[in-house]
């Protein structure tokens, strides 16, 4: 077992009987040490004393004065936010009782810490998921569950890449501040390659250096027969796509306690299409679309990065009004080429019956 994304502080988490992470001490330090509140050359005397505080004792009460002490304005703020993230964490009781809080199904929630916190609990959750893998491409699509994907064509092949390394990479050569010193001067740039994820070099993805240098390849063919959906063919026997799918179907057992399974597909070519969900803002309004028969423009089509189809194993889980139905479920990159995908839109928005929901 590895532990191949310390940032997410899995090490620091143990599972309750259900098998749900518990918050500690030491979890809630990690987010103390992050840049956002951690202590520099500026920080005045009560910011010090305060974070030294809580360093000591993560889930000790904080007074609104000690707040109202510190002189910047931004650290106010981030540490109240903070405490709040961390208050709401430890009533909850477990990060995924957390997490279902923040998106209820009945539409009531109201997220009131940053995207930031969400990400993290995410990537802590779907790192004890999958605790035991050894799969490098299980374990990079999962990735996109928490991290934004910047989508790209190379030779044919559409490439997910990490945002914030493809951009790190066209600002600085991905050489980081000396990769932008070079720039500024106009001096030869290193040469660093992404790689995209193969049988080749997936052994190379566990080295922690690296990581989020490889490319994860989600290549499909997109035709324009539009029936009712679109024509999609799959041209990647190792299509990071089929790993996506896994990891999703892990995500909504862990969550929900049911068996669906979920593949890619070629076609939504369905009279009995009754139900969809947008694994993002984008592919939500364009299966909308799509599904009342609107016009949709091409160029906003070729933004589809997939389509898949999930079923239930036990239709009685389902809303009786679409037992053993379908779910159809897209991904699609934005007017900028960026995924940020939402697996909460899976705990949200299935098909339910009341003995699951």
């Amino acid at each position: 077992m590895q532990d191949f994304w310390p940032s997410s502080g899995f090490s620091h988490l143990q599972r309750n009987p259900r098998g749900w992470l518990l918050p500690s001490d030491d979890y809630l330090r990690l987010f103390l040490a992050r840049p956002e509140l951690a202590l520099v050359e500026e920080s005045c005397g009560a910011e010090r004393a305060l974070h030294a505080a809580l360093v000591a004792a993560p889930s000790r009460p904080v007074a609104p004065a000690e707040l109202a002490a510190l002189q910047d304005a931004d650290a106010r703020d981030n540490y109240a936010l903070f405490l709040r993230f961390r208050d709401g964490l430890l009533s909850a009781g477990t990060l995924e009782a957390y997490y279902l809080g923040l998106f209820p199904r009945d539409g009531t929630g109201r997220i009131d810490i940053p995207p930031l916190f969400i990400d993290l609990i995410a990537q802590a959750i779907v790192h004890s998921l999958l605790e035991a893998s050894t799969d490098a491409y299980e374990v990079r699509a999962a990735e996109m569950l928490f991290r934004p994907q910047r989508i790209s064509t190379q030779d044919g092949q559409v490439l997910s890449g990490d945002r914030e390394v493809i951009d790190m990479f066209n600002e600085t050569g991905g050489v980081g501040d000396f990769g932008r010193f070079l720039a500024e001067a106009k001096a030869p740039m290193p040469v660093v390659e992404l790689q995209v994820l193969n049988d080749g070099n997936a052994f190379a993805y566990w080295q922690q250096a690296g990581r989020h240098r490889f490319l994860l390849d989600l290549t499909h063919e997109v035709s324009n027969d539009l029936s009712h959906g679109l024509v999609l063919t799959m041209v990647r026997a190792r299509s990071g796509l089929k790993a996506l799918a896994g990891v999703l179907q892990k995500w909504i057992r862990h969550f929900l306690g049911i068996e669906v399974t979920i593949r890619p597909v070629q076609k939504v070519d369905d009279e009995a299409w009754r139900w969809h969900v947008g694994l993002d803002t984008d592919a939500t309004a364009l299966l909308n679309d799509l599904y009342e028969e609107r016009d949709v423009a091409p160029d906003r089509l070729q933004r589809l990065v997939s389509l898949f189809r999930l079923e239930f194993a036990d239709p009685r889980e389902m809303r009786a009004d679409v037992a053993g139905k379908p779910v159809y479920l897209g991904l699609m990159m934005n007017a900028e080429g960026v995924v940020r995908l939402k697996p909460q839109n899976l705990l949200v928005n299935l098909p339910l019956s009341a003995m699951v929901a």
